[in-house]
């Protein structure tokens, strides 16, 4: 196998791994005001996605009366919800990525800052086969 060959290999080691990681989470303690405002969630949703490194592909949304809003991001690594309480403040976030292009939780810290929750409570689920060592590295894209 030539040197090329070899490169080649070696970067798309992760592409077809059957691994990922979900990130399960709630945030409480936020403006009810931003819980209900459909434009501002899909905007921060897809950046805190892509500053992590994931492809947002497509992202819908629907407002439901007399409130609450559902934000929907299909990845290219697997997808992202989010579903808001404004009459309490709180969100369940879902975000699930395959391989290791993406950093989930990061995503998350991203979108909790953003949207200035007091509380958060995340749990992390490995899902999968363990990441080969060559390609089990996860890197800060956050800019």
């Amino acid at each position: 196998m030539s040197r090329d060959q070899l490169s080649t290999r070696s970067a798309d080691a992760a592409v077809g791994v059957f691994a990922g990681q979900h990130v399960l989470a709630e945030f409480e303690g936020v403006d009810p005001a931003l819980l209900d405002d459909v434009a501002f969630l899909r905007v921060t949703l897809e950046r805190s996605l892509d500053r992590a490194g994931a492809t947002v592909c497509h992202v819908v949304s629907k407002r439901f009366v007399p409130q609450g809003v559902t934000v929907l991001a299909l990845l290219s690594e697997s997808h992202a919800s989010l579903h808001t309480y404004p009459e309490v403040g709180a969100v369940f976030l879902d975000v699930f990525t395959c391989g290791n292009r993406a950093d989930p939780e990061l995503a998350t810290r991203l979108l909790a800052e953003a949207l200035g929750a007091k509380d958060t409570h995340v749990t992390i689920i490995r899902r999968g086969r363990a990441l080969p060592a060559a390609v089990d590295t996860k890197r800060e894209v956050a800019r």
